[in-house]
């Protein structure tokens, strides 16, 4: 892929939920870490009685799921994704409340009052924005003063910097797009807002079924180079990766919260 930020691309990866399902699975199923990433994130936000709730690049909204008595503390949320099937997938996961709206928009563009809201959160989808400072200032915008910006994302040396190395004999290279990780997340945030601080999520992968991690690898976009490779291939080098039957991958994943 060589502009992993195109909107195209994007909308392409994330039409439907299926890929997104697919890496989500194989962390539920084989993360060392049993809190979990999601329930991770949601226990670092602060969100007060009565809040107004922005939450772009809401994905699956499974965040929200069986989180009804956070739901109802909120006086609104909005569920926005910029792919029209995310938002279809999340209103079905979440359900219908009455202070709960759907909404297809791009965070570069938000269509809200300055100072419209108490919390914004921006989970694992800053990188794939075009021009991040725009939407980075577009968040700034509509959060009331006061308000908190949650975003979470991953690091430079997790789980695609593994598999690049493993599988580089067959042009695997690792072009994780890298233009908002845990490295320099601070550093782009900090000229947005007056206070930055980062949380890391300690974890890793114990693999113990590589089919799983065949499929997850072939529902990366980064992957792209391996569309012409068998799986069986693929699968005989995990394999070879193992130890006593556990393929180990490291994760590197946090957030940091911006006010």
């Amino acid at each position: 892929m060589s502009k992993i930020n195109d909107k195209s691309l994007v909308k392409q990866q994330y039409a439907t939920a299926n890929n997104l399902i697919t890496r989500i699975s194989i962390h539920e199923k084989y993360s060392t870490n049993k809190m979990g990433f999601g329930n991770w994130i949601v226990s670092n936000y602060k969100i007060d009685k009565g809040a107004k709730v922005l939450e772009l690049g809401c994905g699956t909204g499974d965040m929200w799921k069986g989180r009804e008595s956070l739901i109802l503390d909120c006086s609104q949320i909005i569920l926005s994704d910029f792919s029209e099937g995310m938002v279809a997938t999340a209103k079905e996961m979440v359900g219908d409340y009455d202070n709960i709206e759907y909404r297809v928009l791009d965070i570069q563009d938000i269509p809200y009052e300055d100072d419209s809201f108490d919390i914004i959160i921006a989970n694992m989808m800053l990188y794939h924005v075009p021009n991040l400072d725009k939407g980075l200032s577009e968040v700034r915008r509509v959060l009331k003063k006061g308000g908190v910006f949650y975003c979470a994302t991953y690091g430079e040396n997790g789980i695609t910097e593994y598999l690049s190395k493993i599988l580089s004999e067959y042009a695997v290279e690792d072009n994780l797009n890298k233009s908002f990780t845990l490295q320099n997340g601070y550093e782009i945030l900090n000229k947005i807002f007056s206070n930055v601080e980062k949380k890391e999520y300690i974890d890793s992968l114990e693999v113990t079924n590589v089919d799983d991690m065949v499929e997850y690898i072939y529902s990366l976009s980064s992957m792209t180079s391996l569309s012409s490779v068998p799986k069986q291939v693929i699968k005989d080098i995990l394999t070879q990766n193992t130890s006593d039957g556990v393929l180990n991958v490291p994760k590197e994943y946090g957030m940091f919260i911006s006010y």
